[in-house]
C-alpha cells in the first residue's frame, strides 16, 4: 500500500485507512453521524437520510485529506500496517503510536 491519497490528492477510503482513523473520524464527524444515525431510526425510508449520509461521508473525506496534509508518513505507515495485518489493531500499536503523536486527538 503507497499511498492513502490518489493522484488527484483526493483520499482513498479503503478499509485499512478508515480502521486507522476511527478514532479521529468518531471525534470530528460525532454531530454528522448522530444526525444520520437519527434520521435513519426515525424514517426506515433510506430514501430520506441521503443528505445526512453525504455530510458523513464529506465529514470523512475532509478528515482524511486534513489528516494526509498534517501527518503523511505516519498516516501511510499506520494504513500499511493495518492493510497488512487485515486491520488488526493488536498488530499496528507502534504505528499508531507515532500517527497518533503526529496527529493528536
Amino acid at each position: 500500500m503507497a499511498s492513502s491519497i490518489d493522484t488527484a490528492g483526493e483520499p482513498i477510503p479503503t478499509s485499512a485507512v478508515l480502521m486507522s482513523a476511527s478514532k479521529h473520524i468518531a471525534t470530528r464527524c460525532r454531530g454528522e453521524n448522530v444526525a444520520f444515525l437519527k434520521c435513519k431510526k426515525e424514517d426506515p425510508n433510506p430514501e430520506k437520510c441521503l443528505d445526512k449520509g453525504r455530510q458523513v461521508t464529506l465529514c470523512v473525506l475532509s478528515l482524511l485529506k486534513d489528516l494526509h496534509q498534517k501527518c503523511t508518513k505516519e498516516m501511510d505507515a499506520y494504513a500499511g500496517c493495518m492493510y497488512y495485518n487485515t486491520d488488526e489493531f493488536e498488530l499496528c500499536r507502534k504505528e499508531q503510536k507515532e500517527f497518533e503523536k503526529a496527529c493528536p486527538l
